[in-house]
This record gives structure tokens, C-alpha cells and sequence, in this order.
């Protein structure tokens, strides 16, 4: 999955506007403009897509996390230069306040269903023996069930 996709998807899940979207951004301490906005969000096969980079992901979901559950007390975490599905995975589970058996629930209930161990290996460290890379398809399920569970 590219980033251009997780943002088009989280958009479309979430029925942001333009405005909206320019809001998360700013509030991750970002401002982007709504040419910027429409360039990541065209689809793939156009000419005029500008690939959204993994620091400004980053930037939005951080801004999401601080939408869903406030800012935070102390200094604001810096936005990653690298991303990895682990790691947005791990930045859309604080966002939603959703606990592990819930996401659980959520890939079960579109028929994708995900075991337990295999999803903890998702949040461990890149340095522990059970660390598991999240691949596509387990974040592109996890971004179906919650389209599923918001739409």
C-alpha cells in the first residue's frame, strides 16, 4: 500500500472535507494547502499525483491521534521520516482508542479474521524474537473493517 492509498482511504472512511483534513494537518503543527490536499488524494494512474511522503503521514495521523483523543501533556512526538505499516497501524489504534480484542472483533467481522498473537507480534519491538512485519494485506484489512465499522 502506498501512503497516497491510507490517506485516500482514512478520507474517504471518515468523510473528511478539505477543510477538515487541512485542520489535522494543523493540528500536528503542518500547514499544507488544498492543492497539496487534492495532488495525494488522486488516484494512482493520474499524471497529477503527488506522492504524499512518510513524514507527512505521519504529520496527519498524528493529527488524528490529537483530533480522537486530545493533545497530549509535554512536548508533541515528532513526526517519524520513516514509516512503516507497523507503525501507522500502531498510530490508527491510539487514534480510534481501540483495544486488541476490538481490532480483533473488526477484521472478524469482515471475514478476515487475524489471531491474537499475531496481532501483538504487529506492536512488539523491530528488536523483539516475536516482532512480525505488518504486510499490506493486514493493513489494507484493518482499513476495510474500519471503513466497515465508520460507514
Amino acid at each position: 500500500m502506498t501512503n497516497n492509498d491510507i490517506i485516500r482511504r482514512l478520507r474517504y472512511t471518515f468523510n473528511y472535507n478539505d477543510s477538515k483534513m487541512i485542520e489535522l494537518f494543523k493540528l500536528a503543527d503542518y500547514v499544507v494547502q488544498t492543492a497539496d490536499i487534492h495532488g495525494w488524494l488522486r488516484k494512482m494512474e493520474d499524471p497529477l499525483l503527488i506522492p504524499i511522503s512518510d513524514r507527512e503521514l505521519a504529520m496527519f495521523l498524528n493529527g488524528l491521534i490529537i483530533d480522537k483523543r486530545g493533545k497530549r501533556d509535554g512536548p508533541q512526538p515528532e513526526p517519524e521520516t520513516q514509516l512503516t505499516n507497523n507503525m501507522i497501524l500502531r498510530k490508527l489504534k491510539i487514534a480510534m482508542d481501540i483495544q486488541s480484542d476490538g481490532m480483533l472483533e473488526m477484521c472478524a467481522s469482515i471475514d478476515k479474521p487475524l489471531g491474537k498473537h499475531e496481532l501483538s507480534a504487529f506492536f512488539r519491538n523491530a528488536s523483539h524474537r516475536s516482532y512480525r512485519p505488518c504486510l499490506d494485506q493486514y493493513l489494507r484489512n484493518f482499513l476495510n473493517a474500519l471503513q466497515a465499522k465508520h460507514k
